[in-house]
């Protein structure tokens, strides 16, 4: 047998079976199909978290302690 033809051969079995085992699979083999992406699939809607608010009275304390917090600063430095 002629070594080219073996070559020949050899490939078309490789391509043939390749054929095969993509049916069996369900991936197209080459890219005539849907492209399809490798790793984790996309979340439908991306859930994002809330972040807690201060609420108008906390918003308050916070501002009374931090104005008697830059009064004691400004005592200091003077």
């Amino acid at each position: 047998m002629d070594l080219d033809k073996l070559v020949t051969e050899l490939k078309e079995e490789a391509d043939r079976l390749g054929r095969a085992i993509a049916a069996l699979v369900g991936y197209p083999l080459s890219g005539g199909g849907k492209k399809t992406r490798a790793g984790r699939p996309k979340a439908a809607t991306p859930k994002r978290r809330k972040r807690g608010g201060l609420t108008p009275e906390g918003r308050k304390r916070l501002s009374i302690a931090m104005k008697k917090r830059w009064a004691e600063r400004r005592k200091k430095a003077l």
